[in-house]
């Protein structure tokens, strides 16, 4: 095997590195023989790929299978409008290599499984989480655990985010933290509370950095320590973290060795679904919907979102009473017997909404699929999508 050396563009690309002692040329080297997997180009993704690419890591793998959206790009900087409709990968690989054309990209177009995670991680040193559900941070955790690699995590939620290193010989796992996931629909996605478009840059880079200390062997990272971001505050706080001998995955006597069902673990029958918690006989497509406003039907139209959302678009007739809201307030809707159709964005509050009524005696509730979202799409394409 050849000696891995500098040319003389890549030492006048990475010169202000090389002339930090710890960094240096050996520092450089060390980055560009190591290799990196992203999984997810997204919110976190984007800072990720962008700064580990100027960085100068040799080779960077990429784990996406989604498309551009607009509502990515108030956060997801390393697409632009241009590549709205695009392949993630393509996009994020586009800008890459514009950063740097020296660094290999490798594709990978997929979602993450329990079949194939084991093989995609075999030939990264380092694993960065850039996921935003709970199937994923398990599945990506228990890969690292048992392959023995680290696993740079972060997550990000409105104004809050938090970074560490998990995995690493003799520090904590996941699970450690997060013995069990949290009860489907309880912790809302970021398409739900949404997300300060700013805040996946700071952890994202948070998370960079420790990838590129854990390569350079040099400083204290993060390994044993949560760190804790309030962007509202600006404030940073951390915990301690310590491994925990009863851990099922990284413990004394661990109990998983081997990759399970995620997605049936946290309780959800599909990772990414809107409406985990729907009830498939209650619901009701939104141009049915429709055709009942048409045809002069008598019901109403309950809308469980927030009054700010509410104030976004709305659909003509709906009443409002956010879900919080609706274990005081659902008096307000009268006759129990008579037809509820609830809708919020896409139809997981709603679903929880329908479920709660019903167990208080509306037995005609019925839950809108898709949401408003789904109304814009199929009914009323006037109807801003946020």
């Amino acid at each position: 095997m050849s000696e891995v050396t500098l040319s003389k563009e890549e030492i006048l690309r990475y010169s202000r590195h090389l002339i930090m002692p710890e960094v240096g040329m050996e520092g450089q080297l060390k980055l560009k023989q190591a290799s990196v997997l992203l999984v997810g180009t997204g919110g976190l993704g984007a800072p990720l790929g962008m700064y580990l690419a100027a960085a100068g890591i040799g080779r960077i793998g990429l784990v996406d299978f989604d498309v551009v959206d607009f509502t990515n790009l108030q956060r997801q900087v390393i697409h632009g409008t241009k590549d709205v409709g695009k392949k993630k990968l393509d996009s994020a690989i586009e800008t890459m290599t514009d950063i740097n054309p020296f660094v290999k990209l490798d594709r990978h177009e997929t979602a993450l499984s329990s079949e194939n995670a084991m093989e995609i991680f075999r030939d990264y040193d380092i694993i960065v989480d850039g996921t935003d559900n709970f199937p994923t941070r398990y599945l990506v955790n228990d890969a690292c655990v048992l392959m023995g690699k680290p696993n740079v995590y972060g997550s990000i939620f409105r104004f809050e985010g938090q970074a560490t290193v998990f995995a690493y010989p003799g520090g904590p796992c996941y699970r450690c933290l997060y013995p069990e996931p949290p009860p489907p629909g309880l912790v809302p996605s970021c398409a739900e509370g949404g997300v300060l478009g700013i805040l996946p840059g700071i952890i994202g880079l948070v998370q960079a950095t420790e990838t590129v200390k854990l390569i350079l062997g040099i400083g204290d990272t993060l390994v044993g320590r949560l760190m804790l971001y309030d962007a509202l505050g600006m404030k940073f706080r951390e915990m301690k973290l310590r491994r925990d001998p009863e851990c099922p995955v990284c413990g004394d006597n661990p109990t998983v060795k081997a990759l399970i069902d995620y997605v049936q673990f946290c309780g959800v029958p599909h990772a990414e679904g809107p409406a985990e918690a729907a009830v498939m006989t209650s619901d009701i497509d939104p141009v049915e919907v429709k055709a009942k406003q048409d045809r002069g039907d008598r019901f109403t139209l309950l809308d469980v979102r927030e009054p700010h959302e509410f104030q976004i678009c709305r659909i003509p007739g709906s009443v409002l009473i956010p879900l919080n809201e609706l274990p005081k307030r659902y008096a307000e809707l009268g006759d129990k017997n008579a037809e509820l159709v609830v809708h919020c964005k896409m139809g997981g509050r709603s679903a929880k909404a329908v479920d709660f009524l019903k167990q208080n005696g509306f037995t005609q509730a019925r839950n809108m699929t898709g949401g408003i979202l789904a109304w814009s799409d199929k009914v009323d394409p006037k109807v801003p999508k946020y």
